[in-house]
């Protein structure tokens, strides 16, 4: 490789070869590549991995990580996406507890310094791969091909379809599985420092390397195939297998005692076989853990999965590689996600897409070719060496073995496109190599660089929140039902409704089956009285998918707006009947009963919401309310009184109780609860008016005409309390004549 590493001389200067400078480097272009997105939000799948993942706070048992998915479910639901990765989810939880919350800061900026980890560590890796496995006598790796090794670095730095690795927080997962797969190869390699031996390895970096690649698998799946990438490593470099060699010989039935080179490698057979029993040994735990049943996904997630045609499967499926290949090659239009209708299914060999299909095998045919059939063995180790880094990692994501729940997912060519890095540095060498025009080389070289640069930290600010984010995704996919769906909900998260209705018509137009798109849609139709047709889309919603409990809610609360009790009754029973722990269906409930005067049935519905969720406090106030209204001041005492205690610093919960204590002439400690509602909320006309009724009653009217005015002043048209404001007038004015 010597040859090839030194046609780049004219490219990388020698002062930057020592392998310290050389790390620096490939650091620091990481470092400015992300560093824009440090101080960014939680994004698009962070809320549901992070913020609403009970696995990150205390206290939750540390050892419901080992039977709990990525997202916080038990991996035995039938909901569960199975995706195992409780190391991932262990430096989650250390984040939160090292930065005293959710503090999006601390999330990111880790993430961008496991980037320039991965980048910094592919320094050696390439070292390796191109210049092959050399060591001193001393045991120190001979470093033989440096600028290779430093420019494929620095292509891995800067690749923008890393963004959402490293500025979406849940891709935390692709680079600790990156981080372990390299250096379970790495230690792979430490196996054979004594290469001037004869027939030696070491078994002790053989474990090791199977115990890294088992812990980048409890990363991130992919992490398990590098004891793949090691094996092929083992027969081409250690065993320093001709492929063609051997295939000319099985052609020609050659049957020569000449074994070839790799079986007369001592020791191979054995590391296979360990590397082979390691690798089985691992994937069976793992699928015992995971429940032994795949996960389930829907058609919206992978469309081509759920193809009649076998030949429609694998036309899209080849699609989606060359989507993935085109991506690597050209990473400009990046999204979120490439889902619902972002990519159309190819449905006939007719579709001009096609081409595309094959474009890229007869890339990846040229490449095998010349990987088999070159004569120069170095060419030939390196191309399938490359072949290999870009290939295996991928197979996971490839829907060959299993169905996955994605169409293109720029994170999983995390790994792959190290790959695709080392090929390309190797195809600019021999560009370089043949021809006389270096400087131009040298030129295209740097403006891929500072272009892939300027992408990340564009693309990483679009990554800094939500907005940025799902409307940069409307450019790429406007396909894609989801985006318009994210882009309609962040509208409606900031009050404006208008848009995101138009927004979310637009998702169910895409996708008629979207029934997250009508719910939301039919819950901001319900909040502006558009009842009927909420009710319309509610239905339909649940009609798609019967099991929805959130749109069989939804629909109930419609419906008793409507006045259709009976219906509104059936509606909320059958969400708890799909999802019986569900507090605010209860609560709604039990409103409903209260409308129908049922104030048992009431109080019974919005005690199962507080021992479903004990802070639920509009079940609470609710309870304290009816009881008051109802007369029974001592059983609204003792509910306001355990509500307290739950959730002692609600304003709501004080105001209320502070009205039951009033009324059973407990002046003082209602005053108490009165005065810590306003210090909590002073702006809040109720309380100072029911605080002055309260000193009406206690005969302190001179307080009392106080938080009158103080109350008039901040809402003029309440008119109870004005009327309040009015009869102490006069008493005060009687008081006075009496006084005179």
């Amino acid at each position: 490789m010597a040859e090839w590493d030194a046609s780049l001389d004219h490219i990388i200067p020698s002062s930057v070869l020592p392998p310290f400078w050389a790390k620096f480097l490939v650091g620091f272009a990481s470092l400015v590549c992300f560093a824009r997105s440090y101080d960014g939000d939680f994004v698009f799948d962070d809320s549901e991995a992070i913020v609403n993942n009970k696995d990150l706070r205390a206290e939750t048992p540390l050892g419901d990580l080992w039977h709990h998915d990525f997202w916080g479910s038990r991996l035995s639901s039938n909901t569960s996406h199975k995706s195992y990765r409780p190391l991932t989810v262990l430096t989650f939880r250390m984040n939160h507890y090292l930065s005293g919350g959710f503090h999006p800061a601390s999330f990111h900026v880790v993430n961008i310094a496991l980037h320039g980890g991965v980048s910094v560590l592919l320094v050696d890796v390439f070292s390796v791969l191109f210049g092959g496995l050399q060591y001193t006598s001393k045991g120190r790796r001979l470093h033989l091909a440096p600028r290779s090794a430093l420019l494929a670095a620095l292509l891995f730095a800067v690749h923008p379809v890393h963004t959402e690795c490293v500025a979406g927080v849940v891709g935390r997962a692709d680079l600790l599985g990156a981080l372990f797969f390299l250096l379970s190869f790495l230690g792979y390699c430490k196996a054979f420092r004594e290469t001037n031996k004869e027939r030696t390895h070491s078994t002790f970096w053989v474990l090791l390397s199977i115990l890294l690649g088992a812990v980048a698998m409890l990363c991130k799946e992919q992490g398990i195939t590098v004891l793949g990438l090691n094996a092929v490593f083992d027969i081409l470099v250690i065993g320093k297998l001709n492929v063609l060699e051997v295939v000319q010989k099985v052609l020609r039935k050659d049957r020569s005692s000449e074994s070839p080179g790799m079986l007369r490698t001592g020791g191979l057979l054995f590391r296979m076989t360990l590397l082979a029993l390691g690798g089985a040994g691992v994937l069976y735990v793992r699928w015992k853990i995971m429940g032994t049943g795949p996960p389930a996904f829907t058609e919206v997630d992978n469309p081509a999965s759920f193809a009649d045609s076998m030949l429609v499967r694998a036309i899209n499926y080849n699609y989606y590689y060359s989507l993935n290949a085109w991506l690597l090659l050209c990473p400009w239009w990046l999204c979120f996600d490439w889902s619902m209708g972002c990519i159309p299914l190819i449905k006939s060999v007719g579709d001009w897409r096609v081409i595309a299909l094959a474009a890229l095998w007869f890339c990846l045919i040229g490449l095998i070719c010349q990987a088999l059939c070159s004569e120069d063995s170095h060419k030939r180790r390196i191309l399938t060496l490359g072949l290999g880094f870009l290939i295996i990692p991928f197979l996971p994501a490839s829907n060959l073995f299993f169905r996955v729940g994605f169409v293109v997912a720029e994170r999983v060519l995390y790994l792959p496109s190290a790959g695709y890095c080392m090929l390309l540095t190797f195809g600019l060498a021999v560009l370089s190599k043949h021809t006389k025009r270096k400087k131009l080389i040298a030129a295209l070289i740097l403006g891929i660089l500072f272009l892939n640069t300027l992408r990340c930290v564009v693309r990483s600010g679009e990554w800094r929140n939500e907005d940025q984010l799902f409307r940069s995704a409307l450019s790429v996919c406007p396909l894609n039902a989801k985006v318009h769906y994210n882009v309609g909900k962040n509208l409606a998260d900031k009050g404006n409704q208008t848009a995101a209705i138009r927004y979310y018509r637009e998702a169910v137009r895409l996708n008629p089956k979207y029934v997250h798109a009508m719910n939301n849609l039919g819950n901001i139709l319900k909040e502006r009285n558009e009842l009927q047709e909420a009710e319309e889309l509610l239905s339909l919603a649940v009609q798609i998918q019967p099991d929805f409990a959130a749109a069989w809610m939804n629909l109930g609360i419609v419906q008793n707006s409507l006045k259709r009790f009976q219906a509104a009754e059936q509606s909320y029973r059958t969400a708890i009947k799909h999802r019986r722990k569900y507090p605010d269906c209860y609560y709604n409930l039990g409103r409903l009963y209260a409308d129908l005067n049922r104030h048992v049935d009431a109080l019974n519905a919005w005690r199962n919401a507080t021992v479903l969720k004990p802070e639920h406090s509009l079940a609470w106030n609710n309870m304290i309310i009816l009881l008051d209204n109802t007369g029974n001041l001592a059983q609204a005492e003792a509910v306001g009184r355990e509500a307290l205690e739950l959730i002692p610093n609600d304003h709501s919960l004080m105001f209320s109780l502070a009205n039951v204590l009033g009324k059973s002439q407990k002046y003082k400690e209602s005053e108490a609860l009165f005065l810590r509602a306003i210090k909590a909320h002073p702006n809040t006309a109720s309380y100072h008016g029911n605080l002055a009724v309260l000193y009406h009653r206690w005969g302190h009217l001179d307080l009392a005409k106080k938080h009158y005015e103080i109350s008039l002043r901040l809402d003029p048209t309440a008119s109870g309390t004005r009327e309040n404001y009015g009869l102490l007038r006069r008493k005060l004015e009687q008081m006075q004549k009496k006084n005179v």
